[in-house]
């Protein structure tokens, strides 16, 4: 598994592999340090190393040339700085060795005494460019006792074709309708209708893009005997957004509830100061620019709303009109997500609320109208429809297991090939992240 896992990565940064295989040593000794000296000074030292490297070598890679450049374009300096290319995966790998300090540090893990079996935790290749976080607390006993079971490899192979569809046929297909009306020449020129099909376009995009690669990657895990957390559940059907970010990338979720959220206070003392915090990270955590802290920010207001002044109201109403206003809030999250330019994103604001005077527009009509069944397959597979009516099908007949699941996966998969190699569009959202 190690071995496939650096030439899967080689393969990709060959350069890069260095700094994984560093941060990996780094927090392996200093899990050994924090055993050997658990609840002494020594323990602490170890613990403030890893934070202190390790988000330095993310920061260093991911942040000082936007910091350095920022500062210049501000103050009208000329600080020189290097432009790194970001290794693949840095987020995700940084976050799990950090939560197996943590965990170390807290008493919550065994320390793992072989770096093999370290080193597999860190560079499993299911996961290791575009996640999900895996905590090592939740793989610990997998790492020297897994086993891999016939029922296991099935359910993998199941699961990674579902998500290779979500990513090859409905994410990419979608994605192409969404880059047609949303590209960086977005103006004032373009109607209502082409604002919104576009943004609408990019919400269902980055959904089945993210959540397709972490279906392969659960898929992938279970084949060698991993089970990996879910990472999704269903987001886009949420009733108000402290729901939809317990169903959106989970495990990001859960680690910056456990590692900053709780230990600054939680709900207990200065909440409001608490959510900022959380959410600032979250924004920068995706990206170096200011509109994934602007993106950040937005969602920190949301949720504060939510909390202090709705209280529970939205729970109380109708579901319609919770799934109505979750709806409208993260659609327009995706807007500030997608224009890194404050230009172009001020651009869809005027055309989507009609600044332009122009209701709609040849191009997005069009590009609504050809596209149509795909949007509409996009909005069923958002919901747990297909799933509760595959087990309905299942329970009622047998051969649905026996036979037409096998054929279907068989077919399904060439399909998924054939796009793949006949396709020119097929971008990976979360390379950068």
């Amino acid at each position: 598994m190690v071995i496939a896992s650096l030439i899967f990565y080689a393969w990709g940064e060959p350069v890069w592999v260095i700094a994984l295989l560093v941060s990996a040593a780094i927090d392996y000794i200093n899990g050994l340090v924090i055993h050997k000296y658990f609840g002494r000074w020594q323990a602490k030292l170890a613990l403030i190393a890893s934070l202190v490297l390790n988000l330095g070598i993310l920061a260093t890679f991911k942040y000082s040339s936007w910091l350095i450049g920022s500062i210049n374009s501000v103050f009208g300096l000329s600080i020189p700085y290097y432009n790194f290319a970001l290794p693949l995966g840095i987020s995700f790998y940084t976050f799990q060795t950090l939560s197996y300090t943590i965990d170390m540090y807290r008493g919550e893990i065994e320390v793992q005494k072989n770096p093999l079996n370290f080193l597999c935790y860190v560079s499993m290749f299911p996961q290791l460019v575009a996640g999900p976080i895996v905590r090592y607390v939740d793989i610990q006993k997998q790492i020297n006792y897994r086993h891999v079971t016939l029922k296991g490899f099935e359910y993998g192979i199941l699961r990674f074709v579902q998500g290779m569809l979500k990513k090859v046929v409905l994410a990419n297909g979608i994605g192409a309708v969404a880059t047609s009306l949303l590209e960086t020449n977005f103006s004032t020129a373009n109607s209502v209708l082409s604002a919104w099909v576009g943004i609408i376009a990019y919400t269902f995009q980055i959904y089945f893009d993210f959540s397709g690669y972490s279906d392969m990657a659960i898929g992938m895990g279970r084949m060698f005997g991993f089970n990996f957390l879910e990472n999704f559940n269903y987001p886009y059907i949420s009733k108000n957004i402290t729901e939809f970010w317990r169903r959106w990338h989970i495990s990001l979720s859960s680690f910056f509830r456990d590692y900053v959220y709780i230990p600054l206070g939680g709900n207990r003392k200065h909440q409001t100061f608490n959510i900022m915090v959380v959410w600032m990270l979250t924004g920068l955590w995706h990206g170096a620019s200011w509109n994934f802290v602007l993106w950040g920010l937005f969602y920190g207001i949301i949720l504060i709303i939510e909390k202090k002044a709705f209280k529970g109201v939205l729970l109380r109403l109708p579901a319609f009109f919770g799934h109505l206003y979750s709806i409208v809030v993260f659609v327009l999250g995706w807007a500030l997500f997608y224009f890194t330019d404050f230009n172009d994103l001020k651009n869809w604001f005027v055309c989507a609320f009609g600044g332009t005077g122009k209701l709609y527009d040849y191009t997005g009509f069009t590009a609504l109208m050809s596209n149509l069944w795909l949007f509409v397959a996009c909005a069923i597979a958002s919901t747990p429809l297909l799933r509760y009516s595959y087990r309905w099908f299942a329970g009622k007949c047998k051969a649905v297991n026996i036979i037409v699941t096998p054929v279907l996966v068989v077919v399904l998969l060439a399909a998924c090939f054939v796009l793949l190699v006949g396709e020119s569009y097929n971008p990976f959202l979360y390379f950068r992240f």
